[in-house]
Parts: C-alpha cells; sequence; structure tokens
C-alpha cells in the first residue's frame, strides 16, 4: 500500500509499503532502511545485547576468583552470579541457570556471616605474645613486604629486638579460628604513652577491621603501663577506622585513651 504525501511534505495517511515505513524527517518524508523495519533486526539487537550482558556476567565471575579479599570475592561473585543466572535462565540453558543460582545464594549467606561476624568478639580472638614470639616473627616475615607498604622500616627496627627482649614493646595477633589475620604491635616510648608501630591486617581481611578487638581489650594496655596509645603519619584510608576504634585526632596524630586494668 502506497503512502501519499501532501504538497508541504506532511504524511497524508497511515500505513505500510513494500519500500519501508515511511517516516517524517526535516519536514520531508522519506522511506526507512528494511533492515529497521524488519522484526528479525530487532531479534538480533536484542540477542547481541543479552549477550554482551551474559559476557560481563562471566567477566565478574572471572574477576572475583583472583580477588584476595574475602568480602570483595564474594559481592563481585554475586553480581556475576546473579547476571549470569539472568541470561541462562532467558536463553533457556537451564543447568548453568541453576547452578549460578545456587552460587548466588551461597554468596548472600556468606556476605551475611561475614558481616555478622565483622564486629562478634565470638568470631576473633585476641591473643597477646612476647615480641620475640617465634610464630609473631614468622607472620611478619611471611607478610614483610606487604607490611612493608603501611609501616616502612618496622620489620628492620623489630628485627633488632633481641631475644628474650621486648623493646618495651606489647603484641597481640587476632585470629579467626585457626587462621591469624591481624598483628598490632606498641611501642613504649615514656609518660605512659604507647605508639602503635603496627596495625596490620592480612589481604584477606582487609576489608574488615580486626584490629578493632585488640583495642576493646584496652585494659591490656594499661597492664603494660600505658595511658594512652598515639598513631603517628595516618594516612586518609585510615582515618575513619581510628575513628571506630576510640581515637581521636590530635597535636601528636590519632590519640586514644586507655581504659585502667579491671
Amino acid at each position: 500500500m502506497d503512502r501519499s504525501v501532501r504538497g508541504d511534505g506532511s504524511a497524508a495517511s497511515g500505513g505500510w509499503g513494500t519500500g519501508g515505513m515511511l517516516l517524517q524527517v526535516g519536514g520531508r518524508g522519506r522511506a526507512d532502511s528494511a533492515w529497521r523495519a524488519h522484526p528479525l533486526c530487532v531479534v538480533r539487537l536484542v540477542g547481541m545485547w543479552l549477550e554482551i550482558v551474559g559476557w560481563i556476567g562471566s567477566l565478574l565471575v572471572i574477576v572475583s576468583l583472583m580477588q584476595a579479599r574475602v568480602l570483595r570475592f564474594r559481592v563481585l561473585n554475586l553480581v556475576g552470579a546473579v547476571i549470569a543466572t539472568a541470561y541462562n535462565a532467558i536463553v533457556g540453558i537451564w543447568p548453568f541457570a541453576v547452578m549460578n543460582g545456587v552460587i548466588a545464594v551461597i554468596d548472600v549467606y556468606w556476605l551475611a556471616r561475614l558481616q555478622r561476624e565483622r564486629h562478634d568478639d565470638k568470631a576473633y580472638e585476641v591473643v597477646e605474645v612476647t615480641p620475640d614470639d617465634a610464630y609473631l616473627r614468622h607472620v611478619i616475615a611471611v607478610h614483610a613486604d606487604d607490611i612493608a607498604g603501611f609501616a616502612p622500616g618496622f620489620t628492620d627496627r623489630f628485627a633488632a629486638v633481641p631475644a628474650g627482649g621486648d623493646g618495651g614493646r606489647a603484641a597481640f595477633l587476632v585470629v579467626r579460628g585457626d587462621e591469624t589475620v591481624g598483628v598490632v604491635v606498641v611501642r613504649g616510648t615514656g609518660d605512659g604513652t604507647g605508639l602503635v608501630e603496627l596495625d596490620y591486617v592480612t589481604p584477606r581481611f582487609r576489608d574488615f577491621t580486626p584490629g578493632e578487638f585488640v583495642y576493646r581489650r584496652s585494659g591490656v594496655f594499661a597492664a603494660h603501663g600505658f595511658r594512652r596509645l598515639v598513631v603517628k603519619g595516618a594516612v586518609p584510608e585510615q582515618r575513619e577506622y581510628l575513628t571506630r576504634v576510640g581515637f581521636r585526632q590530635a597535636a601528636e596524630g590519632w590519640e586514644r585513651a586507655v581504659d585502667a586494668a579491671a
């Protein structure tokens, strides 16, 4: 069916012609390309975008497996699994849809558990050790390169502490189950002040703040004669964490009062 056009260029009647749909562009009607009018082109376009979404889901799952941090791994894996579930369900690949759906449920479970245990004293244990403890020195040696990025020069100073001596330091390991996830080392500088030389968290648990469990037990610092704790040279990323565990910004850096020993 032909579609007539008035002299002013506007369409006089509707309908489809064999040459495609007539559109008014800039006041003049013209036939649009046939591929735009053909339903098959729409299907192909939708299929192309759907495939892109599917690849994005797969890429997120792959990237998640490359993450050392537990929380980041679970979040990326969950997003990728949800996208992959939707994609496989739409295209009708049900075995993969079910598999990714189950993975998403597992991720939700672990994310909820990790968030619930984030500040739970029952999930983390603080173990006080002597500064010359063999296991403490092993942990510091294993993570020496990583520690150097947070506390330059610490490993060399700590290695200089003689066996059987403490160098005026107090040391704590933060343990989750049978895994050591953090180390806190405080050195006395006189006048009841303890300088936090190291507050380190292993890469797997860096999205969490296990060091807070040491500061909650503030009485252990009083037992070493500390009346206040000081953190110097805190980077911007540490400020929220320091505030959360009771530190306040002061002239010397960040300062926290120590509760008296019970």
